[in-house]
């Protein structure tokens, strides 16, 4: 009767132990989150900052427009001179995120590819400058992708045609509704 006694005693102390390393680990991970969730938080805006300021170097300011989740004014001198927006579109590989910007006067500026899963060497060249340079300074009905090279349209990656339409397409919607948007705001 002894020996049974001893072992329920030992599986209690296991559980005990357990329970206690259990909590010990929670505090541990619930104490490093609430100093480092404010430093990544920080650290996400530092980079979108940084990502704006690529797109628009002229700016001298980035405001947050406030009926419009994450878009922002660049502004030079108090005055608007782009709008920089989140876009996204479903490309090969899934959603490709992006950050791109526009001028007053509804052009592309250019555009960064902030999330992907593209092929490496074919769609994830749609960051590269040979394909972003294509659409700096097109309006919406220039946005096409074609096969055969035209400096009126966005000229295909090869092997990664999907990728370009998706870019394309994110970009192409954005800027209309920026394009809408702009409108709107000029006095």
């Amino acid at each position: 009767m002894e020996h049974g006694h001893e072992e329920n005693n030992s599986i209690f102390k296991i559980g005990i132990n357990l329970t206690l390393a259990c909590l010990l680990s929670g505090v541990i991970i619930a104490g490093t989150y609430a100093v480092t969730a404010p430093i990544a938080a920080q650290e996400a805006i530092n980079q979108e900052n940084k990502a704006m300021k690529e797109l628009v170097a002229d700016a001298d300011n980035f405001k947050p427009i406030a009926e419009k989740k994450d878009w922002y004014e660049a502004t030079q001198g108090g005055k608007v001179i782009a709008y920089v927006v989140p876009a996204e579109s479903k490309g090969y590989g899934g959603a490709i995120k992006m950050k791109v910007a526009v001028t007053t006067d509804g052009k592309v500026m250019d555009y960064k590819i902030l999330q992907h899963n593209e092929t490496p060497g074919l769609g994830d060249n749609a960051s590269k400058p040979k394909f972003r340079q294509q659409f700096a300074g097109k309006t919406a009905e220039q946005l096409e992708v074609v096969k055969v090279p035209t400096d009126k349209n966005i000229q295909a990656m090869t092997g990664a045609t999907i990728t370009s339409r998706a870019v394309t397409k994110g970009v192409k919607e954005i800027l209309e509704e920026v394009t809408a948007y702009a409108a709107t705001q000029k006095k």
